[in-house]
């Protein structure tokens, strides 16, 4: 996290491990968090970073596929939401304007780096029993995610944040800046594809 002697901002030490995370707190907390942090709350701002940082890590893995870049990127949302917390329109939720920032951000990063985006290697934990059914949720998981991968970072946004962050397509389309038709355009593209690439490799799932 930036420090303390960056424009004010608080140095969040060891605030982003595990053990240093926080319950989810209810939108009102998070208002709540807000309003002191643009009064200059530190102890407000390391609450709202503990609560983010492993939500925030997850969209942005999904989102940029460079994880060497992930952190770089979280910190620069954050300190954003540390500078501007003032400027909240309370009229939507606070996660909504935080994910803005981080996917304005991801943007400009993944135009900024010409590196080739890295596979995604997490391990997905099976609800299938027994090994066979285990290795066979693993390979299924594997191939979509690598399909996911090969999509456009806004095809990639709409699908992580509707099935992994649960959000309605008007919250997303205030997240990306778009048209709510937009996000079920990419949307209905993005499942097609999807069905389409399983229905490729039946035989291999």
């Amino acid at each position: 996290m930036p420090s303390g002697s960056e424009a004010g901002a608080p140095d969040k030490g060891d605030a982003k491990s595990p053990a240093a995370t926080t319950r989810k707190p209810a939108p009102a907390d998070e208002a709540a968090l807000l309003r002191h942090i643009a009064a200059g709350d530190r102890q407000a701002f390391e609450a709202l970073y503990r609560c983010y940082f492993p939500r925030l890590t997850r969209f942005l893995e999904r989102v940029m596929r460079r994880p060497h870049t992930v952190e770089e990127v979280l910190n620069d949302t954050m300190l954003v939401v540390w500078r501007k917390a003032d400027t909240f329109n309370a009229q939507s939720k606070v996660s909504t304007w935080i994910f803005s920032i981080a996917y304005r951000k991801a943007l400009k990063a993944i135009k900024r780096f010409d590196d080739p985006m890295e596979p995604d290697e997490e391990r997905v934990e099976s609800t299938q029993p027994g090994p066979e059914g285990e290795l066979m949720h693993r390979q299924r998981s594997a191939l979509l995610q690598q399909q996911i991968a090969r999509m456009s970072a806004e095809h990639r946004t709409v699908i992580e944040l509707t099935y992994y962050h649960g959000c309605a397509y008007k919250e997303i389309a205030q997240i990306m800046g778009c048209p709510v038709d937009t996000v079920k355009t990419r949307m209905f593209h993005a499942r097609r594809r999807l069905r389409q690439f399983l229905s490729d490799r039946r035989q291999e799932l």
